[in-house]
């Protein structure tokens, strides 16, 4: 018997392509060498476009724990350690989400398992090896070793895949190895915080504000509490590598001390852990050769690190396996137009290196150094601008990618992310998030008439959910939208009528991305 697909990797990147597979019709097994999910506490939430595409599969409020949509920050964030003054733009794409990692696996492994996939924990990958219609893997387990036959294997194993190593897939970029960071939870004098704001005031020092980072002249320092953990304290330094021993809470005092100038009395953290205390010695930017070897693809880390980790790095990742999803799955079901997995590459390599830039870039404006001093001075003038405001921000949430889509003189809205918009249906009124958790593409009828909606068929027409509906005033300036299984634009219009050149425009779309290959010819 032949799998549909291997995915080797069972944290939140893999899980999330699992569901996306099985909501498509396909039948993935998941591999996960760990025997349990790891507690070891990773990143603390989710950061950006992916807050929202969460809510578009019905998730964000499993993962929230709150009822209603995802609302953006609308007043205050950061970049290298500089507020941006989110309150200048007139709609935020700053989207948090906090919750811990291994919630987020936890979710996306209820969800992953109410859909029907496999997860088959304590079984690693040892070897692959690819042929024209199917790609063997040895996996070992612990009472026995076997193979599985698959269409198609995805690395989502992380920075050190093994997926990405069998298939010779190189992994370049750049290693530093000057900068330590310093992590700890850790109780801190509570007369010294504000019960208001949070902030913490040390003496000899001054205010730090929670969650936001404070560059010094001698390094980093951020100061995290988490509702329902001990706070999380943090600090980076330069040429500063400490010793192989152990980390310890005397390590982070004497690192707070260099960084701040001032003593910050550090406690054990109380509650039940695990707890963080762990010192990491440099970093690596790296962005895979290439996405995909024939029937082989990656993932999240396993095709692209950078030092900015966390909920950036589940922002990439995570829509990276939504981006594959439903082309992979078109594919195993024999359905994929011609270039529908070259376009995985295509698109996601564009964010990856987006993002290696925004990592490397606040790497270089929060190095010591008077030089770097003038620049930040000199950048923080800049952040007066509501236009560099927007440009950061849409940077940080990852919301400024917009996919190219081949439409020459394209509605604005083609080849970005579907906004939000509240829509009158026969059926009552409904959010759009709501319309897209079947991971189906959908075309959005809000002509007057639903003169799009009777469209003559193009092929592919019928993998297509149609829906027709009357948007609310604080829509944006479309009448029709063809919106793809990751809910990406692929076509739209502002015409209250569309004329013949939109509706061929429409047809070229679907054809595009959702019309079958037709079967090769013999002879």
């Amino acid at each position: 018997m032949i799998t549909d697909a291997v995915i080797v990797g069972g944290g939140p990147n893999g899980l999330m392509l699992a569901c996306e597979l099985a909501l498509a019709g396909a039948r993935p097994v998941v591999l996960e060498s760990l025997p349990a999910p790891s507690a070891e506490p990773k990143a603390n939430g989710l950061l950006g476009q992916v807050v929202r595409m969460v809510d578009h599969r019905g998730l964000y409020e499993r993962l929230s724990g709150n009822p209603g949509p995802p609302q953006p920050n609308s007043a205050y964030f950061m970049f290298a350690a500089m507020g941006l003054d989110l309150s200048l733009l007139e709609e935020s794409p700053v989207y948090g989400l906090p919750a811990p990692q291994h919630r987020i696996v936890q979710v996306l492994e209820e969800r992953a398992t109410e859909l029907g996939v496999e997860i088959r924990r304590g079984h690693e990958l040892l070897g692959l090896s690819q042929g024209d219609d199917e790609v063997v893997v040895d996996v070992s387990a612990a009472d026995r070793a076997y193979r599985l036959r698959a269409r198609h294997v995805v690395g989502a194993d992380g920075a050190h895949s093994v997926t990405r190593k069998l298939s010779g897939i190189g992994f370049p970029g750049i290693t530093y190895d000057r900068r330590t960071t310093r992590t700890a939870h850790a109780t801190v004098p509570v007369e010294w915080v504000d019960p208001g704001t949070g902030a913490l005031t040390v003496p000899g020092h001054g205010t730090v504000l929670p969650f936001l980072p404070l560059r010094t002249e001698h390094g980093g320092f951020a100061y995290a509490p988490f509702p329902g953990h001990p706070p999380l304290v943090s600090t980076t330094e330069w040429d500063r590598p400490g010793t192989d021993a152990p980390p310890s809470l005397d390590e982070m005092r004497a690192s707070v001390r260099r960084v701040l100038g001032a003593d910050l009395p550090l406690g054990p953290p109380g509650g039940e852990g695990p707890h963080v205390l762990r010192r990491l010695k440099g970093g690596n930017t790296r962005v895979a050769e290439r996405f995909r070897d024939r029937r082989v693809f990656l993932v999240g880390d396993a095709a692209h690190v950078y030092t900015a980790g966390g909920g950036p790095g589940l922002n990439l990742g995570l829509q990276d396996a939504i981006n594959l999803g439903w082309k992979l799955a078109a594919a195993i079901h024999g359905i994929a137009p011609p270039g529908l997995l070259d376009s995985y590459e295509t698109e996601r390599r564009q964010a990856a290196l987006r993002m290696v830039m925004y990592s490397q870039a606040q790497a270089a404006l929060t190095a010591p150094g008077s030089d770097v001093t003038a620049l930040r001075e000199l950048f923080g003038e800049l952040l007066g601008h509501r236009d560099t405001v927007q440009h950061l921000a849409d940077l940080t949430a990852g919301s400024d990618i917009r996919y190219d889509m081949a439409f020459p003189d394209a509605h604005p809205l083609v080849g970005r992310f579907v906004p939000e918009m509240e829509l009158r249906t026969p059926g009552g009124t409904v959010r759009l998030a709501e319309l897209t958790r079947t991971a189906r593409p959908l075309l959005l009828d809000l002509t007057e008439d639903a003169s799009v909606a009777g469209v003559p068929a193009a092929e592919g027409w019928d993998r297509v959910d149609i829906v027709t509906a009357r948007s609310g005033p604080a829509s944006p300036a479309a009448t029709a939208l063809l919106v793809r299984p990751d809910c990406y634009v692929a076509w739209a219009s502002a015409s209250p009528r569309p004329d013949p050149a939109d509706l061929d425009g429409l047809r070229t779309a679907v054809q595009k991305w959702f019309r079958p290959a037709e079967p090769a010819r013999s002879g």
